[in-house]
C-alpha cells in the first residue's frame, strides 16, 4: 500500500510539520500594563484625558472586530458584491444623524451658537477632486484612515506605510487650504438640511435617503451574490 501511494501524499508525509504558534498573552499583558500606566499619568494632568483614552481603546476595539472599514463598504460591492459593510456604514450613519441633530437642536433651542455651523462643507470642484484623490488614495493602501489605524494596531506594514503618507498629505492639505478656499471655494455654495426643510423635515430627508440606499445595497448583493446575508 505504501508503494502505490502518490507523489502528492509522500510528499505530505516527508513535509516538515509547522512550527506552533508563539502566545500572544504575554505581549497583550505588556500593552495592558503599558495602557493602564499611562491613564494614571494621564489622570494627574486631566481627568478627561483618561475618558477620551478609554474612549480610543474602545472604539479601536470595536472597529478590529467588527473589521469595520468605509474603504471596504465602498470597494466591495464592486469588487465581491457583498454589501454587508456597506449596510453597516448606513446603519452608522443613521445612529449619527439622531445624535448630531440632538446636540444641534439643543444648541438652537437654547440660543446658543449651533456645534459645527462654521464647518458646513461647501459642494465645489475642491469637494470633488478631494472625494476622487482621497477614493482613489484608500483603495490603494487598503484602507481608509479607521481602517488604517485599525491595521496599524494590528502590525501591518502597508499600512504603517499608508499612515506615513496620510499625515504627509493631510499636513500638505491643510497647508494649501488657504488657496483653495481663496480661488475655487470663496463663492460655492453650502447646504443645511434643517435651513432648507426645517428640522423634522432634513431628518426624514436624511432618513429617506439612507433607507433608499439601504434597499438599493440590499438587492445589489442579491444580485451579485444571491443573497443578502
Amino acid at each position: 500500500m505504501g508503494q502505490n501511494a502518490s507523489p502528492a501524499t509522500k510528499s505530505a508525509r516527508t513535509r516538515a510539520p509547522r512550527k506552533p504558534k508563539k502566545s500572544q498573552l504575554p505581549f497583550a499583558l505588556l500593552a495592558t500594563a503599558l495602557v493602564i500606566g499611562f491613564g494614571f499619568y494621564l489622570h494627574h494632568y486631566n481627568d478627561k484625558m483618561v475618558v477620551y483614552l478609554l474612549f480610543g481603546l474602545a472604539f479601536g476595539v470595536i472597529l478590529q472586530r467588527s473589521r469595520f472599514c468605509f474603504t471596504a463598504s465602498m470597494r466591495d460591492p464592486w469588487i465581491t458584491g457583498s454589501t454587508s459593510v456597506t449596510r453597516a456604514v448606513l446603519i452608522a450613519c443613521s445612529i449619527a444623524t439622531i445624535g448630531f441633530t440632538a446636540i444641534k437642536y439643543a444648541a438652537f433651542t437654547g440660543g446658543n451658537p449651533i456645534p459645527g455651523m462654521d464647518n458646513v462643507g461647501q459642494i465645489s470642484l475642491a469637494l470633488v477632486v478631494g472625494a476622487v484623490i482621497f477614493g482613489i488614495g484608500m483603495v490603494i493602501a487598503g484602507g481608509c484612515a479607521s481602517g488604517t489605524l485599525m491595521r496599524v494596531g494590528e502590525g501591518f506594514t502597508m499600512q504603517m506605510l499608508a499612515l506615513l503618507f496620510f499625515v504627509i498629505g493631510s499636513l500638505w492639505g491643510a497647508h494649501d487650504m488657504g488657496w483653495w478656499r481663496a480661488h475655487v471655494i470663496k463663492d460655492a455654495p453650502s447646504v443645511f438640511l434643517p435651513d432648507v426643510f426645517g428640522w423634522l423635515g432634513a431628518l426624514l430627508v436624511q432618513f429617506l435617503i439612507i433607507l433608499l440606499l439601504y434597499i438599493a445595497s440590499v438587492k445589489w448583493q442579491e444580485k451579485k451574490m444571491g443573497s443578502a446575508e
